[in-house]
């Protein structure tokens, strides 16, 4: 009785192994059907079979086979040539056992990450509305080549995740372009996927990985944060509970982007800020050490990084200038990173909404600056004007541009947001415009007759005034360093 038990014991152990040995392919959430893959590129394709067994790949474009061998623990990678803009394809993955993708299309793909202004999706937040996005989520069709990954949310519902060690995966899925799935992506993403995909005319796809009331901090990874001595990292290697994900160093970055690195992207967008107000000097470091790191990590060279001035809004107070400062430290951080650009909202923000309702222009704008820098298009605006200079005239100031080949705008009229002071650094409320004869700004005020410094749109909340004649909004300033 004991012989035929141990014979059935070892049977029931070959049915298992072979089960095992035959296993089908276990691949991450972001490789999966109704993906998009970035044209002309090698892209990676990995995940897990069993250990040190051959793994094959099919691709339908081109007919090629590729192979890896997975290893000790099974895991296995693989670099596949990708062609022009193009589909539907299939992918087929096989260590024994066929996994087939399908809907598969090629065209450009960017990852977009931030905190709640990124995450608001196309229909709004419960009780905060998006401007106009009815119409456009009642007329998506699936059929439109915009293809959609979240990390956030499943059929409207939010997803939580975060990590204090980097995970090789993360729930989400590939979505279409239906009005289901269109009303819950976001809107920032959503504007600039469907202007490129006009302009371009290829498929796009589009990551979205964002948590709304996020900090910089835990967006990066250890070997980026870790030169800042001054951000405590302990919590990583004890045993306390995490309570605060989005102010806790590394989490999201952990959970969030890391296991999305492999997958090769045309480039970043970037919405985020409103929670580091409080530490904006110290900001203005660690924005080129997120972007440098997710480089380095990426591996497919300095690839763009678009991203977004935070609006205007009250904060502590229409009159505060913490946002001031915080907009002044993100203009620095467009010029000390390479490849970067930002998009202006001077022109959106509400002085009680801190989620603006036009999402379009912010995903517009965003488009126009990879239109013209990532793509190489040109006849259109892109870039703010920015503060050049001043020249002082009797008791008026004359302010200049650079990136105002056209002039500034509108003429004849007077101008909001202008300040000015003498000597004793105090500043009043000032009358600008541009004049007629010189179409130079000029400012002035009667009761500052020996002036010697202009601010411009430096409070938390101020309608902008100054524009290009594209219409982009005049990027905020101040010609003193008080």
């Amino acid at each position: 009785m004991r012989k035929k038990l141990n014979a059935l014991v070892l049977f029931i152990c070959f049915l298992l192994s072979g089960t095992v040995l035959h296993a089908a392919i276990k691949l991450p959430s972001i490789l999966g059907n109704s993906m998009v893959l970035q044209q002309q590129s090698t892209v990676k394709l990995w995940g897990e079979a069993n250990v040190k067994t051959k793994v094959i790949v099919k691709t339908s474009w081109n007919k090629k086979i590729y192979t890896a061998t997975s290893d000790a623990e099974g895991k296995w990678l693989t670099n596949i040539e990708t062609p022009v803009a193009g589909g539907p394809y299939e992918i087929s993955i096989s260590d024994g056992m066929e996994t087939v993708l399908k809907n598969i299309l090629i065209g450009e793909v960017w990852f977009c990450s931030g905190q709640s202004n990124m995450e608001m999706p196309v229909r709004g937040f419960d009780r905060q509305p998006t401007k106009n996005t009815n119409d456009l989520i009642a007329k998506a069709k699936p059929s439109t080549p915009i293809r959609m990954f979240t990390t956030d949310s499943e059929k409207g519902a939010w997803v939580r995740q975060f990590s204090k060690k980097p995970e090789s995966d993360c729930k989400g899925r590939w979505m279409d372009n239906s009005s289901e799935n269109v009303a819950n992506i976001s809107a920032v993403a959503y504007y600039f996927a469907s202007y490129i995909r006009e302009v371009l005319e290829v498929p796009v796809g589009i990551i979205v990985s964002s948590w709304g009331g996020s900090k910089l901090e835990a967006w990066m990874s250890r070997e980026a944060i870790s030169p800042f001595k001054e951000i405590n990292l302990s919590i990583l290697d004890n045993d306390e509970q995490v309570k605060n994900p989005t102010a806790t160093p590394c989490v999201l970055y952990n959970a969030k982007i890391a296991p999305i690195i492999n997958f090769t992207i045309k480039g970043f967008l970037w919405y985020q800020g409103e929670s580091n107000r409080d530490n904006a000097d110290q900001y203005a470091a660690l924005m080129p050490a997120f972007v440098k790191d997710l480089r380095q990590k990426w591996g497919v060279g300095e690839f763009p990084f678009y991203f977004v001035q935070i609006a205007p809004f009250n904060y502590e107070g229409a009159d505060g200038t913490s946002a001031a400062r915080f907009r002044e430290v993100q203009f620095k951080n467009m010029k000390d990173i390479p490849n970067s650009g930002m998009a202006l909202t001077m022109d959106i923000g509400h002085p009680v909404f801190i989620h603006p309702m036009d999402k379009e222009t912010v995903g517009n704008r965003l488009a126009y600056w990879a239109l013209a820098k990532t793509y190489g298009k040109s006849g259109f605006g892109y870039l703010s004007p920015e503060y050049k200079s001043m020249e002082k005239v009797d008791s008026r100031i004359y302010i200049d541009f650079n990136n105002a080949p056209g002039g500034i705008c509108p003429m004849w009229t007077d101008l909001k947001g202008f300040e000015i002071a003498g000597e004793d650094k105090v500043f009043h409320s000032a009358k600008a415009e541009i004049e007629t004869k010189t179409a130079r700004l000029v400012v002035s005020c009667g009761g500052v007759p020996n002036p010697v410094a202009v601010r411009y749109a430096y409070k938390n909340f101020v309608e902008a005034s100054l524009f290009s004649i594209y219409g982009i909004p005049v990027t905020p300033f101040r010609t003193d360093n008080w």
